[in-house]
């Protein structure tokens, strides 16, 4: 069509200046009467010859009306050919636009929609008129994209073979999604973590709880939201999302009130809340919401949790360190469910996680102590090949192959004991892809966890006990805290050589008691080891450095960085297979500096697995900046593992999350 106009406008363009260049020669012969020319040409023969121009020019306009009515005509029948003549006004019913395009996508034809709605784009190029259709050319038939005219809405779908763009308003659809995604109801709990010990033996009208509660009240008020308290700690919420969108944005700052709160109290405060939406089944939302503040209050408190169906976990807060709970009856619950369970079961197996450290190790035989008080068969898996260089050293050094073999079996042995009864003791790791042996837990119908870490997202499925406390310096503290306290007669007893292991792991994790997370806690645990004969002075060479490492670990901390204050990494050499226990060395050390708040030490510690160990004073959650890096673990202890890639680009990774995720990581403190 415009080729056919292009060329019937330069024709008459043409015509019209012949008739001007002949009209214009002719009246200047005429009037200055060159050639005698009035004798023989008279003023009626003139108007004759005007005539005659006038009758060419209407026959030629006559010409051009029909080629445009012919080329219009074709082409209506092509669209009539494709879309039927008798279902355009189901078209239009359905507030369909039909675009037919030429092979330089310039406009053709537009069916009635277009006219009605007074958009005018023929022979136009569509693609020029909308750039946002450019990605349709070449894609799939199945490919839509999303535009919008004059204030309404348009998917978009283009049929190549026909030269046919599809053009379906769904303003109607778009404004209902939109209100029903504002309206979508949103469930959740808030939950004081430390009721307990804020309210003491007070009454309910305690004045820092007075407080808390009129801050909830207050923050629930200005976003929207109801809140009905449920039990003396607690209270369930319901908003529509439009308010959650809202709190997101606001990045939860209900948190840092509460902070304030307490700030000169000798107990300060805090909240965890758990939140689900984007389910249309309350019930589960309501179990999501359940599931949400459970994890929040696994990883210390202190935190927003929300929780979308099917997307990953979002975690807010987070800023402060897990209280020390110095609750003693909660401890003895526990540790008469944990022997509870031991009796009602068949046979027991303990494990740790992969690379197993002498936190691990010891907490395995803690456990193992305690069934065998219960006199229950119970083996600890164990491969020594997924073990620490120090801890597989003072295992071999402390039991005799024939010791051995009655207290360890390795993960494919595993396989055969479980049955239907078995109970599988997971410590110092809650991620089912970071223990000894996976194959096992997927075998394994009853599994107990206990763990210091801060849980992760991901955890093992539905475990009978679960006992996360990121206030613990050690998973040796839990199990040395279940011996003391659990309500048996006589008392569970632990050999000298697994105390000493125990306390080694103590040692460990505590980094000689001078780890933020060491409180009253961990030194009534390494006494209560003491008094089943455990050697400080085994347990300290179990972690001594030999010259070499000694020598490697002072090469590391030759390449400290300081990218931002208080901020410093080391990078290991891209030749060196370093132990993860050698890296957590470095960052210990690298934390003994002066104004060193957060390190992180980066080596390989296989031919194609790269590790950063990271490492707080407690003024950095480093936590959360490992999840970032798809790890996990503790407040002032963390690591992260890449696989397949050079140390290299594993620094690029950890620039970008300090520059992107340093300033949430820091605690309140700090400010």
């Amino acid at each position: 069509m415009k080729q056919t106009l292009r060329r019937t406008k330069w024709t008459i363009f043409i015509i019209a200046l012949f008739e001007i260049a002949i009209v214009s020669g002719f009246g200047i012969i005429y009037y200055n009467n060159f050639f005698d020319v009035k004798s023989f040409i008279t003023i009626p023969m003139v108007y004759i010859a005007t005539a005659i121009i006038a009758g060419i020019d209407l026959i030629v306009l006559w010409i051009a009306v029909l080629v445009f009515a012919h080329a219009r005509h074709r082409t209506d029948l092509h669209a009539a050919d494709l879309i039927g003549t008798d279902i355009q006004e189901a078209y239009n019913f359905g507030m369909i636009g039909l675009v037919i395009v030429d092979e330089s996508n310039n406009v053709l034809w537009v069916n009635e929609l277009f006219k009605e709605r007074q958009i005018d784009i023929l022979d136009l190029n569509i693609l020029e008129w909308q750039p946002a259709l450019q990605d349709l050319i070449g894609a799939p038939s199945t490919a839509v994209a999303k535009i919008e005219l004059n204030t309404r809405n348009y998917d978009v779908k283009f049929l190549a073979d026909a030269g046919l763009f599809i053009f379906k308003d769904v303003t109607d659809y778009e404004t209902i999604y939109t209100y029903s995604r504002k309206q979508a109801v949103v469930v959740g709990t808030i939950m004081i973590d430390n009721y307990s010990d804020l309210s003491g033996n007070a009454d309910d009208s305690n004045d820092v709880i007075s407080k808390v509660r009129n801050a909830i009240f207050e923050y629930a008020r200005d976003f929207q939201v109801l809140l009905r308290r449920y039990r003396s700690d607690s209270y369930f919420l319901i908003c529509n999302y439009e308010s959650l969108k809202k709190m997101i944005d606001d990045k939860f700052s209900l948190l840092e009130t509460i902070h304030v709160i307490g700030e000169k109290e000798d107990t300060p405060p805090t909240l965890s809340i758990g939140i689900a939406h984007d389910f249309p089944d309350v019930v589960k939302l309501n179990e999501m919401a359940n599931s949400a503040i459970e994890i929040a209050m696994s990883r210390g408190g202190d935190q927003v949790v929300v929780s979308r169906y099917g997307q990953d976990l979002q975690f807010f807060g987070g800023k402060s360190e897990a209280q020390e709970n110095r609750n003693k009856v909660k401890v003895r619950v526990m540790a008469d469910s944990v022997i509870s369970l031991i009796k009602n079961s068949s046979n027991v197996l303990i494990m740790g996680h992969t690379m197993a450290d002498m936190d691990a190790i010891g907490a395995c035989l803690g456990m193992k102590a305690i069934c065998e008080h219960c006199g229950k068969p119970s083996l600890i898996i164990y491969d020594s090949k997924l073990t620490e260089r120090k801890t597989r050293g003072a295992v071999t050094t402390t039991f005799s192959r024939e010791d051995l073999s009655k207290i360890m079996i390795a993960p494919n042995d595993a396989l055969d004991k479980i049955k239907n009864n078995t109970l599988v003791i997971v410590v110092d790791v809650h991620r089912p892809s970071m223990t000894m042996a996976p194959k096992v837990l997927e075998k394994a119908t009853k599994v107990m966890v206990i763990d210091h870490h801060r849980r992760s997202e991901e955890f093992i499925d539905s475990p009978v006990f679960s006992h996360i406390d990121p206030s613990a310096s050690s998973s040796c503290e839990l199990v040395a805290e279940f011996v003391r306290y659990a309500s048996v007669n006589p008392r569970v007893v632990i050999p000298s050589t697994y105390a000493t292991i125990m306390l080694s792991g103590i040692f460990m994790d505590s980094n000689y008691f001078k780890s933020k997370t060491c409180g009253i806690r961990t030194f009534e645990a390494s006494m209560i080891l003491k008094e089943f004969g455990a050697d400080n002075a085994t347990a300290d060479d179990f972690l001594k450095d030999e010259f070499e490492e000694y020598t490697l670990i002072t090469k590391i901390i030759s390449t400290l960085k300081t990218p931002y204050y208080g901020i410093v990494y080391c990078l290991a050499d891209e030749d060196d297979i370093i132990e993860a226990a050698t890296l957590a060395k470095v960052g210990n050390q690298c934390m003994q500096m002066r104004g060193v708040n957060a390190c992180f030490v980066i080596g390989k510690t296989a031919v194609n697995e790269v590790r950063i160990s990271c490492r707080s004073d407690g003024t950095v959650n480093v936590q959360l900046l490992a999840e970032k890096l798809n790890g996990g673990g503790h407040f002032t202890q963390s690591a992260a593992t890449f696989k397949n890639t050079s140390i290299d680009r594993v620094e690029a990774r950890l620039l970008e999350v300090l520059n992107e995720y340093l300033n949430d990581a820091r605690n309140n403190q700090e400010k």
